[in-house]
């Protein structure tokens, strides 16, 4: 007969309060040292020398990439749609905005009807 899953897993050790509140005290004594060795290493880093950059070298960061990312497919052709929920966008007039071929009339709905009828498929 298998195993069901309450059977397979082992359950705490049941103990009385006073029991209880000691282990508890103990544990929240190792996270308080744990937080605290983690706020030292953060603050270690912030201490880090500074690297002086060239003025004239364009920085980056993290939406010029998304940037980069979601124009790049736009101009490839990827659907708005699929465009949209790759970049976590809730609402397509988001995705829209980095369209920077929404104004090329190839790409106009009423164009792309136009020239699927003429070409007579």
């Amino acid at each position: 007969m298998p195993e069901s899953p309450t059977t397979s897993r082992r359950l705490p050790q049941i103990a009385d309060r006073q029991t209880w509140q000691a282990k508890l005290d103990e544990l929240r004594v190792k996270e308080k040292a744990h937080t605290r060795a983690g706020d030292a290493l953060a603050a270690e880093r912030r201490r880090l020398p500074m690297v002086e950059v060239d003025p004239t070298t364009k920085l980056m960061h993290p939406h010029m990439l998304r940037h980069t990312f979601v124009t790049t497919m736009l101009d490839a052709g990827v659907d708005l749609r699929d465009v949209q929920i790759a970049a976590r966008h809730a609402d397509p007039r988001t995705t829209m905005r980095y369209d920077r071929a929404r104004k090329n009339l190839d790409r106009h709905p009423n164009y792309i009807l136009a020239a699927y009828m003429a070409s007579g498929t």
